[in-house]
């Protein structure tokens, strides 16, 4: 893997940049969907969807940790079918008994912070296959597509926690 060292690193190019600018803007939007909810309104379900917004932070924290492990360490970053823990899996779509707005929030934050700390010193062109799934093509993906592919999974789920903070009290990230 290549990278670059802490301390010694280099400004970053237009690209590391851009990809660190849309990421923190798609965060807030995201994010900003949960403010001044109280931790019973983040765990609603408001809609026929089994997410909550509660639960939907916990889902993008988790995904965005996998794929940024899988940029670094390859597919094992990914459990096979066997190995996934499914009860764990439905636990992470809601807000538990004792999960709180500002825990899955400060969850999130140190996940982004991960993950913008590779988008710094991974090597864009770095690139592993993807783990074989009836979900996935049999291709390499560079640390590169794996940002860009977080960036679609964060703006995609800011839009529908737009449409489940909505359903909460009318209220939307933007307007």
């Amino acid at each position: 893997m290549t990278t670059v060292e802490p301390g010694t690193e280099a400004p970053l190019s237009g690209e590391r940049a851009a990809i660190l600018e849309a990421l923190t803007k798609h965060r807030w939007l995201f994010t900003a969907t949960l403010t001044d909810l109280t931790d019973e309104q983040a765990a609603a379900r408001t809609t026929v969807s089994e997410l909550c917004l509660g639960g939907l932070v916990k889902h993008v924290a988790d995904t965005e940790d996998q794929w940024v492990r899988f940029a670094r360490e390859c597919t094992s970053a990914f459990p096979t079918f066997e190995q996934t823990d499914w009860q764990a899996r439905a636990d992470s779509f809601r807000l538990l008994p004792g999960e709180t707005v500002a825990g899955v929030l400060a969850d999130y934050a140190a996940v982004a912070a991960r993950t913008d700390e590779a988008v710094r010193t991974l090597d864009l062109d770095l690139a592993f296959p993807l783990p074989e799934a009836p979900w996935f093509e049999q291709e390499e993906w560079s640390a590169r597509r794996v940002f860009l592919h977080l960036l679609a999974e964060i703006a995609q789920h800011a839009g529908h926690a737009d449409v489940l903070r909505e359903a909460v009290d009318g209220r939307k990230s933007m307007g």
